[in-house]
């Protein structure tokens, strides 16, 4: 029977029984198979669905498992192309580029784990959808017999949403773009506005803001560079002071910030060292019950210029052991967990300072930002 990659052979039916015997018998097969929460089929050698846990039956909206059995894995999860060649899945055109036949006929013939990201569209009830999936095939043999264990992981959500990120992300860059040129070109014809001045600077922080989340996102891949310029302390209190005029944050909270510092120039990255005290700052607030008073203080000691923020409200000693985790906070909703880590992730990875804090009941809670 013709194919354009995999083989085109099935069980016949004798052998097909064998395999699903074999297979139920087993007491590692029936182990995983009822103690996975995930998706996952065992396949014969010749690609064959032989045995499925109830997560992959529900996720295909099947009640009855013999319905699944001697299917293969396209055809199981009605691939618009499972059933463009007689012999089905695996043997059209578009199985070689297919993550998910890569990595069964792989793993068969190489005879180790192989895992590959599937994009398959899908006829459900009439309407096609795309799917994506994490698909891990591993081989294994039972009493001579070669069989395959397939792990699958819907990650649709996750590839839809990496993909808008990167399309925002791309778009909203390009039209910041045109945005800083546009103000570049106004401030060099209006030198002497304030007003100008300041569209300009926000402008710039803004496209920086973008680079930062962006960062934020995609850590484990993506490496940021940092832009140093030279700065002062008195321009940092003065952005500060700017940004926490009119911020929801502070209403009917005061920020006491300091009315003498040490007047010194440093070259870092502006953004980074605002994000960092942004942070430290806006905690300080969310921390602080109506009418109470944050405190903003700089200090010059031993080569380091610190800056630290106080609040009167003690952090409870559970909490301080995971305070700088990433995706964990006190707080309920998805994506929150991420103001502290950014604070030590940009403080001290990329600016080569310090992040510390003490926290007592006594004397409430101090966040420190030290840059050498």
């Amino acid at each position: 029977m013709a194919t354009y990659f995999a083989p085109a052979e099935r069980a016949d039916k004798n052998e097909l029984l064998t395999s699903i015997e074999i297979a139920n018998n087993n007491s590692v097969m029936s182990g995983l198979l009822h103690s996975i929460g995930g998706l996952l089929a065992i396949l014969n050698e010749h690609r064959q669905i032989i045995s499925i846990n109830d997560s992959f039956l529900k996720m295909l909206g099947i009640h009855d498992p013999s319905e699944a059995l001697g299917l293969r894995l396209g055809e199981a999860l009605q691939c618009i192309h499972a059933q463009e060649e007689p012999a089905g899945c695996g043997t059209t055109k578009f199985c070689s580029t297919c993550g998910a036949a890569i990595a069964i006929v792989t793993s068969l013939g190489q005879h180790k784990s192989v895992e590959k990201i599937c994009a398959l569209t899908a006829n459900r009830g009439g309407e096609d959808i795309d799917i994506s999936l994490m698909v891990k095939s591993h081989p294994i043999k039972i009493d001579g017999v070669e069989f395959l264990l397939l792990f699958l992981q819907d990650i649709s959500l996750q590839q839809q949403r990496a993909g808008l990120e990167r399309t925002f992300f791309h778009d909203f860059n390009n039209r910041l773009c045109a945005l800083v040129g546009a103000t570049e070109m106004l401030a060099l014809e209006n030198r002497d506005s304030n007003l100008v001045t300041i569209i300009r600077q926000s402008s710039l922080l803004l496209k920086k803001e973008v680079e930062i989340q962006r960062y934020l996102l995609q850590s484990e891949s993506c490496t940021y560079h940092p832009v140093l310029q030279k700065t002062t302390t008195g321009q940092i209190v003065e952005e500060l002071q700017s940004f926490f005029l009119n911020h929801p944050v502070a209403r009917n909270k005061t920020i006491q910030f300091p009315a003498a510092y040490p007047d010194l120039s440093l070259e870092t990255d502006m953004s980074l060292v605002l994000r960092v005290l942004c942070n430290m700052i806006t905690n300080a607030l969310e921390a602080t019950r109506e009418n109470g008073t944050v405190k903003v203080w700089i200090e010059e000691k031993d080569g380091l210029l610190s800056f630290s923020v106080w609040n009167s409200k003690a952090i409870p000693q559970d909490i301080t052991r995971r305070i700088f985790q990433r995706n964990f906070s006190t707080k309920e909703g998805a994506g929150r967990g991420v103001g502290t880590y950014s604070m030590k992730l940009f403080g001290e990875q990329i600016l080569g300072g310090q992040i510390s804090f003490t926290t007592s009941e006594e004397d409430g809670t101090a966040f420190r930002f030290s840059l050498p």
